[in-house]
């Protein structure tokens, strides 16, 4: 099977990512990166356009840190045929916003650090690990070649978020 193959059948198990309604799979950092070659599939917004590498290496760093219990990728959508997309990260952690944003470089960082999972969007089940919260980072996906001005972005739409914990 091949990467995209794989995550083809990871991201589409609770049905088209595309569609509102269909639960946001949180993939593991590897499911997201192994096989991810697709700039752009995570911060496309960035002037650099770094590459999957690049936020692979630094969320295998963050995933180190002791205050750290697990890392999810949202998927935001599956519309480029060659990977899926992601605007969102989710740390879970016990560091304070402002801690987890200074994790990242400048050249990588998210436009917005927040406390928690949006609410009422529909996610496959996860589990938050006891003793932290999730820290939503997220970059801005508008104007990028992937999805570009005029497109929708979760947030715009007031999607919320739902987490069974």
């Amino acid at each position: 099977m091949t990467p995209l193959e794989r995550i083809t059948e990871r991201v589409m198990r609770l049905g088209d990512p595309n569609d509102s309604g269909t639960p946001r799979p949180l993939l593991t950092v590897e499911e997201f990166f192994e096989g991810n070659t697709v700039d752009g599939s995570i911060g496309c917004n960035l002037e650099a356009a770094p590459s999957p590498m690049q936020f692979h290496a630094l969320f295998q760093a963050i995933a180190q840190r002791p205050e750290v219990k697990d890392i999810r990728i949202c998927i935001t959508f599956f519309d480029d045929p060659d990977w899926p997309f992601t605007d969102t990260v989710y740390i879970m952690t016990l560091a304070s916003e402002d801690e987890v944003r200074s994790w990242f470089p400048e050249e990588l960082a998210p436009d917005s650090v927040d406390a928690g999972f949006v609410e009422g969007q529909p996610y496959e089940r996860y589990t938050v690990p006891a003793g932290v919260r999730a820290v939503a980072c997220w970059w801005e996906e508008q104007g990028s070649a992937l999805h570009p001005p005029g497109g929708c972005c979760l947030l715009d739409l007031g999607i919320v978020f739902r987490v069974q914990t």
